[in-house]
């Protein structure tokens, strides 16, 4: 009987050490909020550029953001920096 206990609190002790943590949400640099009229609308922070998010609300309506919980910076992005004229 007390080979059994054993055993059991040995394979509960090992399970943390099995178990590989995985992070299910990935930040994007880019979101849509999308218009909902009177019942609200939705957000989606799952673009990778900016001209991704664009095409994705072309018809519906909204408007693109950088994604504030983004490590890095939303505009490190984008493929082409404007280039400030004097």
């Amino acid at each position: 009987m007390r080979y059994i206990v054993v055993i059991g609190i040995a394979a509960i002790a090992s399970l943390p050490t099995l178990v590989t943590p995985v992070r299910a949400e990935i930040e994007y640099p880019w979101c849509a909020q999308y218009s909902g009229g009177e019942e609200g609308g939705g957000r989606n922070c799952g673009f990778s550029t900016l001209e991704q998010c664009r095409a994705t609300i072309s018809g519906m309506g909204g408007f693109c953001e950088p994604n504030l919980f983004y490590p890095g910076s939303a505009s490190d992005t984008s493929q082409r920096k404007r280039k400030r004229q004097h």
